[in-house]
């Protein structure tokens, strides 16, 4: 699975997760969520207090050209 570290949280996808839209599911200290790469929502949120889902938004945000880059080399398909 693709894993990008970014300010200590994981960002990752899996190769199962290649019918579904680009999105990334974002991990630190056991907490993890779900975040899509286009309207940058959060699809589920386990553990992370409302401070740091914003911070991983902002992350997502701020990494998004990396992040959809990484998951149409994974899947080799050119997505916006």
């Amino acid at each position: 699975m693709p894993t990008l570290m970014i300010e200590g949280y994981k960002f990752q996808f899996y190769s199962s997760d290649e019918s579904e839209p680009p999105h990334m599911h974002v991990l630190k200290s056991g907490n993890v969520a779900k975040i899509w790469l286009e309207s940058f929502q959060v699809q589920y949120n386990r553990g992370y207090s409302a401070p740091e889902i914003n911070r991983v938004i902002r992350l997502t945000r701020a990494n998004n050209k990396l992040l959809k880059e990484k998951w149409n080399a994974h899947f080799g398909k050119r997505r916006r």
